[in-house]
């Protein structure tokens, strides 16, 4: 599984969700086998290569339907702000899916 993140800092442990409208980079995230594989940081989401699968956003009331054109689910972290909150909360199904 692929996800992106919006963040506040190019720097793993830095680095808390934000707001669509305030994102300064992007997390991309790979899973795999129940853990992170992969962590990097880009400046804009256009220099993203790989297919994203899942984009988790800080609350319900972003605009995320480009997202969901693409076919890319969307998922909420209402509570966790850092990029391991996140990622263990992904793990554990705690996120809430705007997709349903």
């Amino acid at each position: 599984m692929n996800i992106i993140i919006p963040v506040s800092h190019n720097n793993k442990e830095e680095a808390t969700i934000t707001l669509l409208e305030d994102v300064k980079h992007w997390a991309y995230v790979e899973m795999g086998e129940g853990e992170m594989t992969k962590c990097e940081f880009h400046d804009k989401r256009d220099e993203i290569k790989d297919w994203v699968e899942c984009v988790v956003v800080k609350n319900d009331k972003e605009y995320v339907w480009p997202f969901m054109e693409e076919n890319i689910m969307v998922l909420v972290a209402p509570e966790q702000n850092t990029i391991e909150e996140i990622v263990s909360a992904y793990m554990f199904r705690e996120l809430h899916d705007l997709n349903v």
